[in-house]
């Protein structure tokens, strides 16, 4: 069974100005996603700056969301790794938390081989008991991740599901489906495809969009999945002009922009990280006016 169906909210995480995690926060935001109808919180993400946190701030992030959350809807923590020592290490420590599920981007920078990406996830999924939803984003990390790699991991591991897809190669994706027969949980990573992935059999999608629109988001993929593929399509294009605003500068530089324009007061980025340029935030806030969000 799958970990979830639907949207799962790749969340951002609200800092203070003095750039502590800002905890008051981020309950605000998970109970606005739970009453909004996210069908899942992915915490310590991409979206949510894991890669400017320290381990002890990860795993407080992780701890802190599974209390709040309360079961509630699944949490998937963001463990992965450029180093497979520390990627078992988060992953254990997310277990331990309380977290429903693990997403593992491909170790970035170090060019493993598939050999290489096969040994480190089986070695990532034989520390914890809990499912694993594998990350392929090769315009982040350098990596490129075979369909055959994939579809292995998820048919020889039993706590390897899925992966969420952020490659935007629809052939390759195809070819994982074609191959999966039934073994892969497909999860859109980009939020102008989600009714494509869909149409190849995915569950939904793990969304930066969620974090300004959480329902209109779960709409798009719950009318798709109760077999109303044109209202989908319909709800999926009214977004892209929105998606591609929150996109036109490196995530999660405009969601924060766009919460902070919604007056959520999330507070700043962290460092490399800077404010979005003006004439971007202008874009943005035509394209929140324009869906109705602003």
């Amino acid at each position: 069974m799958a970990i979830f169906e639907g949207a799962g909210v790749a969340l951002i995480t609200p800092f203070h100005a003095n750039g502590e995690v800002n905890y008051e926060k981020l309950e605000e935001l998970l109970e606005e996603q739970v009453s909004g109808g996210t069908d899942a919180v992915i915490s310590c993400g991409t979206t949510g700056e894991s890669s400017t946190m320290s381990h002890e701030e990860h795993m407080e992030v992780v701890k802190f969301t599974c209390q709040v959350v309360k079961n509630r809807i699944p949490v998937i923590a963001g463990t992965g790794s450029n180093s497979t020592r520390e990627a078992i290490h988060l992953s254990e420590a997310a277990q331990e938390a309380g977290a429903d599920g693990l997403l593992l981007v491909t170790p970035y920078y170090n060019k493993a081989t598939q050999g290489g990406l096969t040994a480190h996830y089986k070695a990532v999924a034989q520390s914890v008991k809990i499912p694993i939803l594998l990350y392929h984003i090769p315009g982040r990390t350098g990596v490129t991740m075979k369909p055959e790699t994939i579809v292995n991991l998820c048919r020889e591991v039993p706590n390897i599901v899925g992966v969420k897809e952020a490659s935007a190669d629809f052939s390759a994706i195809a070819q994982i489906m074609n191959l999966a027969d039934g073994k892969v949980d497909l999860y859109s990573g980009n939020d102008d495809q989600i009714v494509p992935l869909l149409s190849l059999g995915g569950k939904g999608v793990i969304s930066v969009l969620s974090n300004v629109a959480p329902r209109q988001t779960h709409d798009i993929c719950e009318t798709y999945l109760k077999g109303d593929c044109k209202k989908s399509r319909e709800l999926q294009l009214k977004a892209i002009p929105l998606i591609h605003a929150l996109f036109c500068e490196v995530n999660p530089i405009p969601v924060k922009a766009a919460m902070n324009l919604m007056g959520k007061e999330v507070g700043p980025l962290r460092l490399p990280l800077t404010e979005m340029e003006p004439q971007n935030q202008k874009r943005l806030m035509q394209a929140m006016q324009e869906y109705g969000i602003l």
